[in-house]
């Protein structure tokens, strides 16, 4: 549905490469996830980032 900005899929990527454990396929669980390992104050950028690494967690690809 759209082009990520390059921001959101650098974000993501580096989560999944240090935290990929951390992650599974449910939106809200990695929401969550994202809120406690990182800092994002930007409640709209947290979660474009958990849904960008929802969707790379569901389809296997990293």
């Amino acid at each position: 549905m759209g082009i990520k900005p390059t921001y959101i899929k650098a974000i993501g990527l580096e989560l999944l490469d240090h935290h990929g454990s951390r992650f599974s396929n449910n939106f809200d669980e990695n929401k969550q996830t994202i809120t406690e390992i990182t800092n994002i104050d930007s409640k709209r950028v947290r979660n474009r980032v958990a849904g960008f690494v929802t969707r790379k967690v569901n389809t296997g690809r990293r």
